[in-house]
Protein backbone atom coordinates (compact mmCIF):
# COMPACT_ATOMS: atom_id res chain seq x y z
CA UNK A 1 0.00 0.00 0.00
CA UNK A 2 2.33 2.96 -0.85
CA UNK A 3 2.26 5.75 0.30
CA UNK A 4 0.31 4.36 3.48
CA UNK A 5 1.40 4.70 7.10
CA UNK A 6 2.91 1.36 8.96
CA UNK A 7 -0.58 2.07 11.03
CA UNK A 8 -2.82 1.38 7.88
CA UNK A 9 -1.10 -1.54 6.41
CA UNK A 10 -0.79 -3.06 9.88
CA UNK A 11 -4.70 -3.07 10.08
CA UNK A 12 -5.38 -3.87 6.39
CA UNK A 13 -2.89 -6.96 6.77
CA UNK A 14 -5.19 -7.95 10.24
CA UNK A 15 -8.82 -7.44 8.10
CA UNK A 16 -7.34 -9.44 5.45
CA UNK A 17 -5.96 -12.38 7.13
CA UNK A 18 -8.63 -12.29 9.53
CA UNK A 19 -11.19 -12.99 6.30
CA UNK A 20 -8.55 -15.61 5.08
CA UNK A 21 -6.92 -13.03 2.32
CA UNK A 22 -3.58 -13.72 2.83
CA UNK A 23 -3.65 -17.95 2.13
CA UNK A 24 -2.48 -16.85 -1.49
CA UNK A 25 -0.30 -14.16 -0.52
CA UNK A 26 -0.55 -10.33 -0.11
CA UNK A 27 0.40 -8.08 -2.68
CA UNK A 28 0.72 -4.26 -1.65
CA UNK A 29 -0.45 -1.87 -4.38
CA UNK A 30 -2.67 0.75 -4.99
CA UNK A 31 -6.37 1.17 -5.29
CA UNK A 32 -6.29 2.09 -9.16
CA UNK A 33 -3.80 -0.77 -9.80
CA UNK A 34 -5.71 -3.14 -8.55
CA UNK A 35 -9.16 -2.11 -10.40
CA UNK A 36 -7.14 -1.12 -13.46
CA UNK A 37 -5.28 -4.73 -13.83
CA UNK A 38 -8.42 -6.37 -12.66
CA UNK A 39 -10.54 -4.50 -15.59
CA UNK A 40 -8.29 -5.28 -17.92
CA UNK A 41 -7.43 -8.77 -17.68
CA UNK A 42 -10.97 -9.52 -17.75
CA UNK A 43 -12.42 -7.62 -20.67
CA UNK A 44 -9.36 -8.53 -22.70
CA UNK A 45 -7.91 -11.59 -21.05
CA UNK A 46 -10.20 -13.30 -19.84
CA UNK A 47 -13.29 -12.63 -21.00
CA UNK A 48 -13.31 -10.84 -23.81
CA UNK A 49 -10.15 -12.41 -25.31
CA UNK A 50 -10.05 -15.87 -24.36
CA UNK A 51 -13.93 -15.95 -25.98
CA UNK A 52 -13.19 -14.23 -29.07
CA UNK A 53 -10.33 -16.43 -29.83
CA UNK A 54 -12.26 -19.91 -29.39
CA UNK A 55 -15.16 -18.17 -30.75
CA UNK A 56 -13.13 -17.56 -34.03
CA UNK A 57 -11.36 -20.84 -33.69
CA UNK A 58 -14.29 -22.76 -33.57
CA UNK A 59 -15.97 -20.46 -36.63
CA UNK A 60 -12.85 -21.71 -38.31
CA UNK A 61 -12.96 -25.57 -37.84
CA UNK A 62 -16.68 -25.40 -38.56
CA UNK A 63 -16.30 -23.42 -41.93
CA UNK A 64 -13.72 -25.37 -43.03
CA UNK A 65 -16.60 -28.72 -42.84
CA UNK A 66 -15.56 -29.80 -39.32
CA UNK A 67 -18.09 -31.30 -37.23
CA UNK A 68 -19.23 -28.53 -34.83
CA UNK A 69 -18.44 -31.33 -31.92
CA UNK A 70 -15.23 -32.03 -32.78
CA UNK A 71 -14.33 -28.07 -32.76
CA UNK A 72 -16.09 -27.48 -29.73
CA UNK A 73 -14.13 -30.43 -28.00
CA UNK A 74 -10.94 -29.22 -29.79
CA UNK A 75 -11.24 -25.61 -28.90
CA UNK A 76 -13.53 -24.75 -26.08
CA UNK A 77 -13.37 -28.17 -24.03
CA UNK A 78 -10.01 -29.19 -23.80
CA UNK A 79 -8.64 -25.06 -22.88
CA UNK A 80 -8.99 -26.60 -19.33
CA UNK A 81 -6.03 -29.04 -20.16
CA UNK A 82 -4.18 -26.05 -21.04
CA UNK A 83 -4.79 -23.23 -18.25
CA UNK A 84 -4.77 -26.00 -15.13
CA UNK A 85 -0.76 -26.55 -15.88
CA UNK A 86 -0.42 -22.94 -16.87
CA UNK A 87 -2.15 -22.09 -13.24
CA UNK A 88 0.06 -24.46 -11.19
CA UNK A 89 3.65 -23.53 -12.91
CA UNK A 90 3.27 -21.36 -15.19
CA UNK A 91 4.17 -20.82 -18.80
CA UNK A 92 7.44 -22.97 -19.17
CA UNK A 93 5.18 -25.98 -17.13
CA UNK A 94 2.29 -25.82 -19.29
CA UNK A 95 4.40 -26.17 -22.20
CA UNK A 96 6.42 -28.81 -20.38
CA UNK A 97 3.39 -30.58 -20.29
CA UNK A 98 1.83 -30.68 -23.47
CA UNK A 99 2.74 -32.49 -26.73
CA UNK A 100 5.95 -31.39 -28.73
CA UNK A 101 3.12 -30.56 -31.60
CA UNK A 102 1.65 -28.07 -28.82
CA UNK A 103 4.51 -26.60 -27.76
CA UNK A 104 5.32 -26.32 -31.48
CA UNK A 105 2.08 -24.23 -31.83
CA UNK A 106 2.80 -21.65 -29.03
CA UNK A 107 5.93 -20.84 -30.19
CA UNK A 108 5.13 -20.54 -34.13
CA UNK A 109 1.13 -19.80 -34.05
CA UNK A 110 0.67 -18.00 -31.12
CA UNK A 111 3.30 -14.90 -32.36
CA UNK A 112 0.84 -14.76 -35.51
CA UNK A 113 -2.44 -14.40 -33.13
CA UNK A 114 -1.23 -12.19 -31.35
CA UNK A 115 0.31 -9.34 -33.45
CA UNK A 116 1.49 -5.57 -33.48
CA UNK A 117 -2.17 -4.64 -34.10
CA UNK A 118 -3.49 -7.17 -31.11
CA UNK A 119 -0.80 -5.40 -28.80
CA UNK A 120 -1.95 -2.01 -29.98
CA UNK A 121 -6.02 -2.54 -29.53
CA UNK A 122 -4.77 -3.86 -25.74
CA UNK A 123 -3.15 -0.69 -25.35
CA UNK A 124 -6.06 1.29 -26.71
CA UNK A 125 -8.25 -1.02 -24.26
CA UNK A 126 -6.15 -0.42 -21.35
CA UNK A 127 -6.46 3.46 -21.61
CA UNK A 128 -10.04 3.42 -22.36
CA UNK A 129 -9.73 1.70 -18.21
CA UNK A 130 -7.60 3.93 -17.02
CA UNK A 131 -9.44 7.32 -18.47
CA UNK A 132 -12.66 5.49 -16.91
CA UNK A 133 -14.33 5.07 -20.74
CA UNK A 134 -16.98 2.78 -20.13
CA UNK A 135 -19.32 1.87 -23.01
CA UNK A 136 -21.42 0.03 -21.01
CA UNK A 137 -22.70 3.15 -19.06
CA UNK A 138 -26.11 4.68 -20.47
CA UNK A 139 -27.04 1.88 -23.25
CA UNK A 140 -28.59 -1.23 -22.89
CA UNK A 141 -27.07 -4.76 -22.14
CA UNK A 142 -26.93 -6.76 -25.46
CA UNK A 143 -25.95 -10.69 -25.93
CA UNK A 144 -24.23 -11.17 -28.67
CA UNK A 145 -24.77 -14.88 -30.21
CA UNK A 146 -22.45 -17.90 -30.97
CA UNK A 147 -23.38 -20.58 -32.67
CA UNK A 148 -20.64 -22.33 -30.34
CA UNK A 149 -22.17 -24.46 -27.99
CA UNK A 150 -21.72 -27.43 -25.47
CA UNK A 151 -22.84 -30.76 -27.31
CA UNK A 152 -25.66 -32.84 -26.20
CA UNK A 153 -24.87 -34.62 -22.84
CA UNK A 154 -25.24 -37.69 -25.12
CA UNK A 155 -22.70 -36.78 -27.32
CA UNK A 156 -20.13 -35.76 -24.34
CA UNK A 157 -21.01 -39.24 -22.53
CA UNK A 158 -20.78 -41.11 -25.87
CA UNK A 159 -17.24 -39.58 -26.15
CA UNK A 160 -16.26 -40.04 -22.84
CA UNK A 161 -17.03 -44.13 -23.32
CA UNK A 162 -14.23 -44.18 -25.69
CA UNK A 163 -10.58 -44.42 -23.73
CA UNK A 164 -9.43 -42.14 -26.65
CA UNK A 165 -12.31 -39.40 -26.61
CA UNK A 166 -13.29 -40.43 -30.47
CA UNK A 167 -16.29 -41.53 -31.41
CA UNK A 168 -15.89 -45.12 -33.19
CA UNK A 169 -19.59 -45.71 -33.44
CA UNK A 170 -19.29 -49.35 -31.75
Amino acid sequence: MPGASDESRQLSLAYAKGIGGTRGGVIETTFAEETETDLFGEQAVLCGGVSALVKAAYDTLVDAGYQPEMAYFECMHELKLIVDPFYQGGLNYMRYSVSNTAEFGDYTRGPRIVTDETRAEMKRILKEIQEANSPWSGCSRTRPTSRLSRPSDATIATTRSSRWGWNCGG
